[in-house]
């Protein structure tokens, strides 16, 4: 049987030039290098200048995308940003990213989930790409957490950074098996329960201001590697495959101990595992596919490979994808 499948043609990054080390940290809030590592595993993350918006990060990283892609961007048709901190309430960052990619036709829209932001982006653009509506998308993960933060709150603001990454897919045709190329399956799930795990304390409606972040760590953690682990499980179930089939696992980069004991919890070993958090911080959204841009261009990530890709974030919002690159 012949299907439609959303096939990768390129991804990009983009971090920007100011380097905010554990050290850096230490001369701002009550923490050390050490107490950084030993919790997170990050000893460094990029901020944005202040002349840097999300849609200043998100188009570049668009562009590389496109570049990497080898395909101008007059075929782009569609435009799925994932993000948590847009340029202004309105319009879609997305239309601005567009507009400054000279883009004229098809649709651009954000999409909300938090660090689980680029796993609902892609299954929304998958979608539309598997029934036909569009034939080329961009889907882009950007954040400036950096202006959510509060800084005196040692317990969140070590852990963010910000960034963006960009993964071109178009439509192509494929057996309807899990030997295709392209995104084999996207599952996304959501608990509003979990609420204040996770959330900024502002917003439009309830205080007219952007507000700071907030998270209780134990909670968080303690759902994250549970909720990661069954929706990676629902992704190889639904395909067939068993975690031997998996070639990379590209998690979402909040945490070496979470990345660490869903690997562990899969059975996977961490050589096939790409890390990043180390360098990059949390970048929410743009964390996925900025990972995926370095393992592509260091060579790791190689066509006919295997993708894994989980994510959780605010909400709760979490899920899972899989593809064949």
């Amino acid at each position: 049987m012949t299907v439609l499948r959303a096939r990768v043609l390129g991804v990009g990054g983009y971090l920007p030039a100011r380097v905010l080390t554990n050290d850096d940290l230490s001369k701002m809030v009550d923490t050390s290098d050490e107490w950084i590592r030993e919790r997170t595993g990050i000893r460094e993350r990029r901020i944005a200048a202040p002349e840097e918006l999300t849609s200043t990060l998100g188009l570049h990283a668009a562009r590389a995308a496109l570049a990497n892609a080898g395909i101008g961007a007059d075929e782009v048709d569609l435009i799925v940003v994932a993000t948590s901190t847009p340029d202004e309430t309105f319009p879609a960052t997305a239309t601005k990213i567009q507009a400054g990619l000279g883009i004229t036709r098809g649709a651009a829209f954000d999409v909300q989930a938090v660090c689980a932001g680029f796993i609902f982006a892609l299954s929304t653009a998958d979608n539309f790409l598997k029934a036909g509506q569009f034939r080329t998308a961009l889907v882009i993960g950007a954040e400036t957490f950096s202006r959510i933060l509060d800084w005196n709150d040692r317990g969140t603001c070590v852990l963010f950074g910000d960034g963006a990454g960009a993964v071109v897919l178009q439509a192509a045709e494929g057996e309807g098996t899990s030997d295709d190329r392209g995104v084999l399956s996207t599952h996304l799930f959501s608990d509003g329960r979990h609420h204040d795990a996770l959330y900024v304390d502002g917003g439009v409606s309830s205080t007219q201001s952007a507000g700071h972040l907030r998270m209780e760590g134990k909670e968080v953690f303690r759902h994250a590697v549970v909720k990661l682990a069954d929706s990676v499980n629902e992704a190889l179930e639904a395909n067939g495959l068993t975690a031997e089939a998996i070639d990379w696992l590209v998690p979402h980069q909040a945490n070496a101990r979470i990345i660490i004991g869903t690997a562990r919890k899969m059975g996977l070993p961490m050589e096939k595992v790409v890390m990043t958090v180390d360098r990059h911080g949390n970048t929410s959204a743009a964390s996925i596919p900025l990972a995926l841009s370095e393992a592509v261009a260091d060579g790791r990530i190689l066509p006919g490979q295997v993708v894994l890709v989980e994510a959780i974030g605010g909400g709760l919002a979490w899920g899972s994808a899989l593809i064949r690159w």
